[in-house]
């Protein structure tokens, strides 16, 4: 056997630090309008300023940070004219990888993914966000290996990252997590059927739906700002 296959390559420290930056911004632990701080981020991490602005940099390619002048650098807003261009793609790639999915995958990944949506109807009550969209994002992992399809996972691996904040906004919601779970076992109900266009189908109505709370409460925010904004009682 070749040893040099066996070999470990640890990750360089700059890709390590736009990790952990991207899952503290993707899980809310940074908020929309956090102020970056350079500073106090390389003291956290433990590593220079330039890797820091670096990892930053990338980010602010995603969409997930921004740059304002003389200000610094802080978690970008959403607001709801762009959460609705999110959605209508990830809405259209989700259904390709679950069409795929459903004819490509092995019968260990339908297994799996069966296991992670019951997991989240399980512990997803009691569970904390950051640990229920962390199960959220197992269920796509699992999902885009098994479609075998590297362009769509690429495409809706980096639009899910800029997507985590809007599904924690749509999970804010009381309700929408029973509505998720009974759309999550529709997807894999149709893909153990091996039902491509019912999976993909499937797919869509739950972007559909997780689209309609997120809009709702990114434009009730809107609103209330905006009313801030003029003086307004918004109670």
């Amino acid at each position: 056997m070749d040893q040099q296959s066996l070999r470990i390559v640890p990750k360089p420290v700059r890709e390590q630090a736009e990790e952990a930056l991207r899952h503290a911004i993707v899980s809310g632990r940074y908020p929309p309008g956090t102020h970056l701080s350079d500073r106090a981020i390389c003291e956290e991490l433990g590593v220079s300023r330039s890797i820091i602005r670096e990892a930053i940099r990338l980010l602010a390619a995603e969409g997930l940070v921004m740059s304002i002048p003389h200000r610094g650098t802080f978690v970008a807003f959403m607001s709801s004219a762009e959460a609705v261009q999110i959605y209508e793609v990830r809405s259209a790639l989700e259904a390709l990888a679950g069409k795929a999915f459903a004819t490509r995958a092995s019968d260990q990944e339908r297994r799996e993914l069966r296991a992670v949506v019951e997991q989240i109807a399980q512990d997803g009550m009691a569970e904390e966000r950051g640990t229920l969209l962390e199960l959220k994002q197992r269920f796509y992992s699992i999902l885009l290996q098994g479609s075998r399809n590297a362009y769509v996972a690429r495409m809706l691996d980096q639009l899910l990252n800029r997507n985590m904040s809007l599904r924690a906004t749509s999970l804010s919601d009381p309700d929408r997590l029973q509505q998720t779970i009974s759309e999550l076992r529709k997807i894999v109900e149709r893909i153990e059927d091996r039902d491509g266009e019912g999976a993909a189908e499937a797919c869509r109505e739950h972007v559909r739906a997780a689209e309609n709370t997120a809009l709702r409460i990114l434009r009730s925010q809107e609103a209330a700002d905006g009313a801030a904004k003029k003086g307004v009682p918004t109670r």
